[in-house]
């Protein structure tokens, strides 16, 4: 039941939420039009409607608040969740600064993270786990310390909002992966006592996030009649909330988002290493180059799919170790694609310029 039931609930309140939403997206004039949308990453040539956070968070909400215990937990996610749509939706209609964006990240991270959400300990691939709570940078009160646990789940929750944001470069590419990076993640919840809140919660929501995902797949799948948004942080914020929850397995995590997680710290490293900043975007993602190689919209997001339906199940099949050695495998392989793939394209440019 606790499978079915928020995943089956959340996949109809999405189908429901998002022709309603279109409504009201429109009258708020949240397009993402080409003319006016000075991005260097949009592929599409007509306005299309954005601002798909606010059915996601729909279907989320209607797809895990009859199914999870009240506490000061899902208190904090759901206001976070609030508080990242508000963000994303003001984004999608006035495009604020990635800087400040950036900032109201890291504030919605540590709405949840005040809660109780951390990252306790990560087990040692060779013996033994490295306990972070006991590790106290600072105490601000006698009653409060500031762990590495604590600083860990930040970054992550940060980490995972962006790097899934650049994962929306084509139609469908991103729900796809959300949705099975979940199904991998709630799997994984169900292997240890539901009667502990932190597994209740983590295996509920993430069948609830499977669910919104698959629900909305069905109108931005190419050809896309709704766009994410930045107000789809949300989505993303609650995937990192509960890969942190699923007994720390971020291994778990890592790996059935390995591609866009790859590409995410590749693009980082590119951007600062060319003297560009991280923050502000350009058409180098791996979706883009694929496109450059002649491949359809539909065709990068079922390659995204697939990737991602391997590396989850493989993970489930893997011990700690084993897991370590496949994300330095998958972070050598896809690394030197994305490598070859700009040295090869800029090669092909530069010979066609001359």
């Amino acid at each position: 039941m606790i499978v079915y039931l928020p995943l089956i609930t959340a996949f109809l309140a999405t189908i429901i939420a998002t022709p309603l939403s279109l409504i009201f997206i429109r009258r708020m004039g949240l397009f993402d039009d080409p003319k006016s949308h000075k991005h260097p990453g949009i592929i599409h040539k007509i306005p299309i409607p954005r601002g798909g956070g606010i059915p996601l968070v729909i279907g989320i909400f209607f797809g895990s608040i009859f199914f999870l215990p009240f506490s000061s937990i899902t208190i904090a996610l759901y206001f976070a969740l609030l508080f990242a749509l508000f963000v994303g939706v003001l984004d999608d209609k006035f495009d604020i600064s990635p800087y400040f964006r950036f900032l109201l990240n890291i504030i919605a991270a540590i709405i949840v993270v005040a809660s109780g959400v951390a990252v306790p300990f990560i087990t040692n691939p060779f013996d033994g786990i490295l306990n972070l709570d006991s590790v106290v940078f600072f105490s601000p009160f006698d009653t409060f310390n500031i762990t590495a646990s604590q600083i860990i789940a930040v970054i992550w929750i940060v980490w995972v909002m962006n790097m899934l944001n650049w994962s929306k470069g084509v139609d469908g590419q991103m729900p796809g992966i959300v949705a099975i990076s979940a199904v991998i993640i709630g799997i994984v919840s169900m292997r240890y006592p539901l009667t502990e809140e932190n597994t209740l919660i983590a295996t509920t929501l993430s069948f609830a996030i499977a669910g919104s995902a698959l629900g909305f797949l069905l109108y931005n799948f190419y050809p896309a009649k709704i766009f994410p948004g930045y107000g789809a942080t949300a989505l993303y914020l609650a995937l990192a909330v509960v890969s942190v929850l699923s007994s720390s397995k971020l291994a778990t995590a890592i790996l059935v988002m390995g591609v866009p997680m790859v590409d995410g710290a590749f693009t980082v490293v590119r951007r600062i290493l060319t003297g560009r900043s991280p923050f502000w975007h350009d058409n180098k993602h791996l979706h883009h180059l694929l496109l450059s190689l002649g491949l359809g919209q539909r065709s990068i997001a079922l390659f995204y799919w697939g990737i991602s339906a391997i590396l989850g199940t493989i993970s489930l099949l893997l011990s700690s170790r084993g897991k370590m050695f496949a994300i330095i495998m998958l972070i050598v392989l896809v690394g030197g694609a994305l490598f070859f793939l700009h040295y090869a394209l800029s090669h092909t440019n530069d010979k066609k310029n001359i």
